[in-house]
């Protein structure tokens, strides 16, 4: 029976994140993404160009689904850093992803989907630092900086730095008492 097309992307999409969440761009290789798809790797080409741009799909991809499973609501960062720390734990190649995407492709050129999430959030901010919901202390920019920072707390740093004995509800507890301290109006 054939498959359907968007069964094909996604299957390759699917196969395209375990391999570049674990080999980066340069790494990674078009034959083990169409073998774990079952597909021929023609297929990647087909349907995205090139291993580049199949990445920058994935990455988009990546970014759009954190977008919509965690939107933010600036009058509650507490709960939106609480909920952000949760989706890389539950999805620790968000985290792989991105840090591919910066490592390789650089920060001179955002990707369009962080880049307009980006502004919506500076937005969100700034019209809760506005209605004095949330301190005017910080740039709005800078607010979301710190906040998707402690976001990947635990996330990012070799196991032998955090304490066998802290667990990750504890982690995330501190890092929501820590936003909610430095976001009080």
């Amino acid at each position: 029976m054939p498959r359907s097309s968007g069964e094909t992307r996604k299957r390759l999409l699917a196969a395209a994140t375990k391999e570049f969440a674990k080999y980066g761009i340069a790494g990674a290789r078009v034959d083990r993404i169409a073998e774990a798809a079952g597909v021929n790797k023609q297929a990647i080409y087909a349907y995205f160009g090139s291993k580049e741009s199949l990445f920058d799909a994935v990455y988009d991809a990546m970014v759009v689904q954190t977008i919509e499973e965690v939107p933010i609501d600036a009058y509650d960062l507490p709960g939106y850093v609480g909920r952000l720390y949760d989706r890389y734990r539950r999805h620790p190649e968000v985290l792989r992803i991105a840090t591919w995407y910066a490592m390789e492709r650089g920060t001179d050129a955002p990707h369009p989907s962080s880049l307009r999430s980006s502004k919506a959030k500076i937005a969100a901010i700034r019209e809760a630092q506005e209605s004095g919901a949330i301190t005017s202390d910080f740039a709005p920019e800078d607010l979301l900086v710190l906040i998707l920072n402690l976001s990947t707390t635990g996330h990012r740093v070799s196991p032998e730095s955090l304490s066998p004995d802290r667990s990750h509800d504890a982690v995330k507890k501190s890092i929501m008492n820590a936003v909610e301290r430095f976001t009080l109006p």
